[in-house]
């Protein structure tokens, strides 16, 4: 007990709760910016973190982080525009929900379901960290393949329309994570000769032009001068929500659970748990023909596994040092700054700054919903701009976002071209998300199977050998074959039969 009041007086204190006000407003404004992500957030502020002491400069960057994953919903559910990778995965469902009036009630699901996941990652932060981050180590290039097939895989069964058109999409996805010298090999890969894209194509140009520029060419093309959505309707931020607990309570679970393990595999992260649960939100689904049409059960899972995530993702970095994510990498790169060396050491030597550090999380997912409110209620305004007045200032946050990841002009022609591409993609009826995961994934899936055949002399039974990538395998392999052997099944019962006797 004497450990958790120090850790509440270093947090409960004017100084650091006005740093954290003011990193949740930072936070949750970067976040609803297309192109500016949790990751950007956190860069941002560690220049302002050399002036702080341990206990605020941590407390700026959980509160920052835990805003801006839940801020890159407002844009994907208001305008298809998603602010962050992880909003991506049910983009469609948060949009449609706003094309029938219900985006407040889209973004209250994505709000209040956020907080709970984030509050429940923390809880097993402070429970379960040594046990979690174990498991997290046993992790080699095997599992990690299997992993990154299950996320691509997922990908294409949620899909809206037909499996193959989402077998296209990400193909497309995967071709492009292809290019530039990034690879085991290090040869230059379908460069043609362009010094730019020796580097490949970066993932926030690309994803802002098949999501944002596409949206923006569709509203030219249809020459239409109307509001961005036609019905804005007020079906309540929380009004609904209660509901949705009582309809849904083990999808919550599920997803804050499958969150925060996934938080706490080094190199997974939010954008990979939030893709793995919506997809086992639909596979378990009593609806499965409502995803993708506007139905708030996905958005209820996947939003609870975000910031499980986000504080899952802890666990290895503060246990052993590992990060979790990109977020915590910068993290313990300012833990070291202060003097504080991650560890399993700096829970005997300093435990109230630990603590402190849990206290931030809980108090950051729980400022998260009047902050989440006032920030829903202002973006709902935009919805009543004609698209003349709209889509060019949409347009022009997308060049600033494209043109601030590396300072280049060519993240603007990167950007041109994957939205001439996304709209093509529409334009036939072809999913975007898969595209945009396989350029996430690409480049790790090819790291880890190259690896991991290095290993194995070329074994592919090495592939099961570990009994964890083993389980990962057999699990991957029955979500390719479980629809098939149900095709099949549905085939047999429906055949007439061709008994003479009959």
């Amino acid at each position: 007990m004497g450990v958790l009041s120090e850790a509440f007086a270093l947090v409960f204190q004017p100084y650091v709760l006005l740093v954290i006000l003011g990193s949740a407003a930072f936070g949750m404004f970067v976040g609803a910016i297309p192109g500016l992500t949790a990751t950007m957030a956190t860069a941002l502020l560690v220049p302002v973190t050399f002036f702080m002491d341990p206990v605020p400069a941590i407390a700026a960057i959980v509160t920052a982080t835990a805003m801006a994953i839940f801020a890159g919903d407002i844009p994907g559910t208001l305008l298809r525009m998603p602010g962050t990778p992880a909003s991506a995965a049910y983009v469609e469902d948060a949009y449609r929900m706003t094309r029938k009036g219900l985006a407040e009630e889209a973004l209250g699901a994505a709000l209040v379901f956020s907080a709970i996941g984030g509050i429940f990652g923390t809880i097993v932060l402070i429970t379960a960290s040594p046990v979690l981050a174990d498991i997290a180590l046993r992790f080699s290039s095997f599992e990690y393949f299997w992993l990154v097939v299950l996320g691509l895989s997922c990908a294409i069964f949620v899909s809206p329309g037909a499996v193959s058109r989402g077998l296209i999409s990400l193909v497309i996805g995967l071709f492009a994570a292809t290019i530039g010298i990034d690879n085991p090999a290090g040869q230059p890969r379908y460069t043609f000769g362009n010094v730019e894209l020796l580097a490949g194509v970066q993932f926030i140009p690309a994803m802002i032009g098949l999501f944002a520029v596409s949206e923006v060419f569709r509203a030219v093309v249809s020459g239409a001068d109307r509001p961005a959505v036609e019905k804005v309707g007020k079906s309540g931020i929380f009004r609904k929500q209660w509901t949705n607990l009582r309809r849904y309570p083990a999808q919550v679970m599920r997803g804050s659970v499958l969150g925060t393990a996934i938080g706490a595999l080094p190199g997974a992260g939010a954008d990979i748990a939030a893709w793995i649960s919506y997809a086992v939100s639909k596979k378990f689904s009593k609806q499965k023909e409502k995803f993708g049409t506007g139905h708030v059960e996905g958005l209820v899972e996947a939003g609870s596994s975000n910031n499980g995530a986000v504080s899952g993702a802890w666990i290895p970095a503060l246990v052993f040092g590992i990060p979790g994510d990109s977020i915590t990498a910068i993290v313990i790169g300012v833990l070291y700054v202060k003097g504080l060396n991650p560890g399993p050491t700096i829970f005997i030597n300093q435990p109230e700054l630990i603590y402190a550090v849990f206290v931030v999380f809980f108090l950051a997912n729980i400022i998260m919903l009047p902050f989440g409110w006032v920030a829903i209620k202002t973006a709902r305004t935009i919805l009543s701009i004609p698209s003349r007045v709209l889509m060019p200032m949409i347009l022009m946050f997308c060049i600033v976002g494209s043109f601030a990841i590396n300072n280049s002009p060519f993240g603007i022609v990167l950007m041109l071209i994957f939205g001439v591409i996304g709209f093509l993609m529409e334009e036939n009826d072809i999913p975007i998300a898969p595209a945009i995961l396989g350029l996430v994934l690409g480049p790790m899936l090819e790291q880890n199977f190259v690896t991991s055949m290095i290993k194995s002399d070329g074994s592919f039974l090495a592939f099961f050998e570990r009994p964890i990538a083993a389980g990962l395998g057999f699990f991957t392999i029955a979500i390719w074959c479980i629809p098939l052997v149900m095709l099949l099944l549905r085939r047999n019962r429906t055949t007439p039969s061709t008994d003479p006797a009959r």
